[in-house]
């Protein structure tokens, strides 16, 4: 439940942009993303040194090439639809052009090395 609706118990855009965000990690994760989003909020030194194969579903095999392109992208939408502000939040238009683009960025460091909380920056 995106946290200004548990305040307001308002329904917006941004509710169902959080809420997308919310559903797209639990899909990469393999469980709710719930602790990760407070320990993201906190911004705590600990949740700045989450690697991002750490928290994707160990079930499956760890993704490589085009398709670890395709998660660290994901994921970095999925956290923008999950920002604490809902004003910091992407449109669900631009997370829709965004999916539908064919570009996808480079992968600057191997996948086992990237920090979650430096995915935390993408701009809408």
């Amino acid at each position: 439940m995106a946290p200004e609706l548990a305040l307001t118990m308002r329904v917006t855009e941004k509710c169902d942009v959080y809420s997308f965000g919310v559903v797209a990690m639990e899909t990469m994760m393999g469980r709710h993303p719930g602790e990760l989003l407070t320990s993201l909020s906190a911004a705590t030194t600990l949740s700045s040194e989450i690697l991002l194969k750490d928290v994707l579903d160990q079930r499956l095999a760890p993704p490589s090439g085009h398709l670890a392109e395709e998660v660290v992208f994901v994921i970095t939408i999925a956290l923008a639809c999950t920002r604490t502000t809902p004003e910091s939040r992407p449109t669900m238009r631009f997370v829709a052009q965004e999916l539908s683009a064919q570009t996808l960025p480079y992968l600057p460091q191997p996948l086992g090395t990237i920090e979650v909380s430096k995915l935390t920056s993408f701009q809408k």
